[in-house]
Order: structure tokens, then sequence, then C-alpha cells
């Protein structure tokens, strides 16, 4: 289980389905605060609509 609040790049982008994106997401959370629900992750640039639901749950907030 990866936390998307703590985890760094290099940790989000072994993730499957987040490959690439790790970058974008440490930005949105140093830009936004801390993530509150998974959903939130749409709202990251490049990843709307693209994370399934296996992909979610190997994550946590």
């Amino acid at each position: 289980m990866t936390d998307i609040n703590t985890a760094n790049q290099d940790e989000l982008d072994a993730v499957e389905g987040l490959r690439g994106h790790g970058f974008e997401i440490v930005r949105y959370r140093e830009e936004r605060g801390r993530f509150t629900s998974l959903r939130q992750l749409d709202e990251v640039p490049g990843l709307s609509g693209k994370l399934d639901e296996a992909t979610r749950g190997q994550l946590s907030v």
C-alpha cells in the first residue's frame, strides 16, 4: 500500500497505473496540501479518469 501523502516521486512511479505521474502528484500535493481522498487524484494533470479500481486499491491517504 502506497500513501499518496507521504510517498516520493519514485515510490509513486513504482505503482502500476501511476508510472510517469509521480512528479505531478507530488507537485499537486505541495501546491494544494495533503490529499483527503483518492478521488482527488482525478484533479492531478494527466490522471483524470485514468485510474482504475486496481490501481486505487494499491493506494491510501
